[in-house]
């Protein structure tokens, strides 16, 4: 503890004695500083776009894949320690995604999918992941994503699978399961909605949004909006094309501020979803095998035989190799009536114990079992 203290009061002394000499240099002499230490900024990232393409050579050669999710890991934990509080993380992380982002680019482009159109929550988890130096592609559904990823036409799709207010996104589990594709990454996306019309709200008679945003906000429209119809669409771009081509029935809709921007719709009110910490996870889905990192989660997909005590029995082969659970969800098979299919992620990469032993116990007593990706947890 006493080391701690005589660290940060050394710390403390070094910002104020940087303080004191800024104020003696002056203005200008400050600003000739900055556009020096601009230059070199620039320099160094044009010596580290050097080194990227030649480790886009190299990974072209041997086959690698260009997206590596554990090495990104493993960057941002290393950033962190060297900012060490100094800068904002959030801003830190913002400029290092375009950093990455660019690499993606030099290392030979990158194509991202999303479930579409742009404007989407999809569309900013996919800039957030992977910046704006890829190429993005929307698709209308999540099986054109899927399909997409499988025949090569890009590298990656970007799909929720989760929110902490409205649960699994079903249809992506479904097609996880059913897939060869596997899920390399994932991050979560604050999801702070907002109400667009261009009309009054007291004129509004009817609201449209995506299902899974509608089931984030049923508390604030019963309170809000007790009277008003609600209609589900494909996406909130959708909704906010509707809201727009409609104003004049009384057409409002729920999305992301994007989205209102880019149909040229006025925000009437922002964060109206009904929890605060609303957040969406994301899946980064392909057809490569995430390496460990420092800590990982991983997905399985399995069914049981149809008696007493099955399920039971599986979750105590979990809970003797002390593997910890993070979700459940179960979903029908589809072949037949009244059986289904369990998705569970839990902590830990399929390649390391106590994992793989568990997983290897797990597919011997399954009658269907399927990994469906291990990948890091941040």
């Amino acid at each position: 503890m006493r080391a701690q203290r005589h660290t940060l009061a050394l710390k403390n002394g070094a910002k104020y004695a940087r303080l004191r000499a800024y104020k003696v240099m002056g203005l200008d002499e400050l600003r000739k500083e900055i556009d020096s230490i601009d230059a070199q900024i620039v320099e160094l990232l044009k010596q580290r776009a050097r080194c990227v393409h030649g480790v886009g050579e190299i990974k072209k050669a041997s086959g690698a894949p260009t997206f590596v999710p554990e090495r990104e890991t493993a960057l941002i934990d290393k950033l962190m320690k060297l900012n060490n509080g100094e800068l904002p993380e959030k801003s830190l992380l913002s400029i290092y995604r375009q950093i990455v982002s660019c690499s993606f680019l030099l290392e030979g482009n990158m194509k991202i999918g999303y479930l579409g159109p742009e404007g989407t929550w999809s569309h900013q988890a996919a800039l957030s992941r992977f910046g704006e130096s890829v190429e993005l592609f929307a698709y209308p559904s999540f099986r054109e994503v899927f399909t997409a990823v499988e025949r090569g036409q890009i590298n990656y799709g970007v799909i929720p699978i989760e929110n902490s207010t409205d649960g699994s996104v079903t249809q992506a589990m479904d097609l996880l399961g059913s897939t060869n594709l596997r899920i390399c990454a994932q991050m979560h996306q604050s999801v702070q909605n907002c109400l667009m019309a261009a009309i009054p709200r007291e004129k509004i008679r009817t609201i449209y949004s995506h299902p899974q945003v509608l089931g984030q906000c049923r508390l604030w429209l019963q309170h809000n909006f007790p009277q008003a119809e609600q209609v589900p669409t494909a996406s909130t771009t959708a909704a906010a094309k509707l809201a727009r081509e409609r104003a004049a029935e009384g057409a409002a809709a729920l999305g992301s501020e994007l989205a209102a921007k880019l149909n040229e719709l006025p925000v009437l009110e922002t964060r109206i979803q009904d929890k605060a910490t609303n957040t969406t996870r994301f899946a980064v889905i392909g057809n490569q095998n995430t390496k460990p990192s420092a800590l990982d989660r991983t997905t399985i997909c399995f069914g049981v035989p149809h008696t007493p005590g099955s399920l039971a029995d599986i979750l105590m082969i979990l809970k003797k190799h002390a593997v910890n659970i993070y979700c459940i969800d179960s979903r029908p098979t589809r072949d037949v009536a009244w059986e289904y299919l369990f998705y569970i992620d839990v902590e830990g990469h399929e390649s390391c114990e106590p994992l793989k032993s568990c997983l290897d116990e797990l597919h011997a007593k399954c009658p269907m079992f399927k990994v469906l990706g291990s990948y890091p947890e941040h």
